[in-house]
């Protein structure tokens, strides 16, 4: 049996300059990602606090992680987590 990320909370740091709508479309191009949600929590001169909530069948958090650095943004931590084994009848 396997297990999979189903749900991922992460909180992070991004450069103000990076749109939150690009990075947003960028995270649900990730493996197994279905949606993703991007909320900016705190604001200061050169960067945002943002909250990121993204959901799917088979998450792949170093994808994420990947997809995070190249857009300049850094994983603070994560906050919640939701993984499910597969085939459990």
């Amino acid at each position: 049996m396997s297990v999979s990320i189903k749900r991922l909370v992460i909180d992070a740091l991004k450069p103000r300059e990076v749109n939150i709508v690009d990075l947003s479309k960028a995270l649900c191009q990730v493996h197994g990602t279905q949606e993703a949600d991007v909320v900016v929590t705190e604001v200061d001169a050169k960067t945002e606090t943002i909250k990121v909530v993204v959901r799917g069948a088979d998450i792949d958090y170093e994808g994420m992680v990947k997809t995070m650095n190249d857009f300049g943004a850094s994983i603070r931590g994560v906050d919640e987590v939701n993984i499910y084994r597969k085939g459990v009848t």
